[in-house]
């Protein structure tokens, strides 16, 4: 299966290209030959962006392909070898203070300190940047993530998706343009990641121009929620392109012949 042979409606022998972002639109992630060694291995081989603001983007690819890795850069976690990076019009490697405000993280681990409350949470992430805690926002958060009343109790006495329930509350407490989720399903219950989805819609909803790039391991799930799809191999972009010119089917088998066997 090659890339041509995934886009709807293209015949293979054309070499017809992968749809591309639009040119023209304002891009929220712009990076260009992003590069990280560890060693002499490469996580990250050259890799080339183009996100439009607003996109939802989902990165497959097997283990060890470089998704987590390629997340970390963009949240600001470590930095690239050699390459650039800009994220929402800015230098991502000579002004990361500027950035770190306006991006959130959700992971599959909560990243929430487990003695605290959730309040108490909340209000440590919102005062990191802003100095003073936005309390409004603290409230309608956990009014959104239904832990209002258990606000006052310590994270610790959480269950697995009350905890991911707040780490979204945690990503979007300081109303971020660009929210990253590495594998946010991961050990949730059905309810809990029916829950999840309808937080996710709501935060896709309160802002039209705030963008999401999403590692998931989940085929059908990744490809449900988003804009743009990436496929991501041995630390090199296999595919991106707009779901909306892709064929599922066609992409699904582009996908295995990738990771080689069943979904990494």
């Amino acid at each position: 299966m090659s890339v041509a042979s995934a886009i709807r409606g293209q015949d293979p022998s054309a070499g017809a290209a992968p749809v591309a972002p639009d040119p023209s639109a304002p891009l929220a992630v712009s990076a260009h030959g992003l590069t990280k060694r560890f060693g002499e291995r490469r996580a990250l081989d050259g890799v080339d962006l183009a996100v439009p603001a607003g996109a939802f983007v989902s990165i497959f690819g097997p283990n060890g392909a470089g998704k987590t890795t390629l997340l970390r850069q963009l949240a600001l976690l470590a930095r690239p070898t050699a390459g650039t990076l800009a994220i929402l019009g800015i230098d991502a490697l000579e002004e990361p203070d500027a950035l770190r405000p306006r991006i959130g993280l959700i992971s599959h681990r909560s990243m929430l300190y487990g003695d605290l409350s959730a309040e108490e949470n909340l209000v440590f992430f919102s005062s990191l940047y802003r100095g003073a805690p936005d309390r409004a926002r603290i409230d309608e958060l956990l009014r959104l993530v239904e832990l209002d009343h258990r606000r006052h109790d310590p994270v610790r006495t959480y269950s697995r998706g009350m905890q991911q329930r707040l780490s979204i509350a945690r990503a979007l407490v300081n109303d971020p343009d660009l929210v990253l989720l590495d594998e946010p399903y991961s050990g949730l219950d059905p309810h809990a990641a029916e829950l999840f989805d309808d937080l996710i819609a709501r935060a896709r909803a309160e802002r039209a121009h705030r963008t999401f790039i999403m590692v998931s391991h989940d085929l059908d799930k990744g490809f449900a929620l988003c804009s743009h799809v990436l496929i991501l191999a041995r630390g090199q972009v296999i595919l991106m392109a707009e779901k909306e010119g892709l064929d599922r089917d066609a992409f699904r088998e582009l996908y295995l012949a990738t990771v080689g066997m069943g979904v990494a």
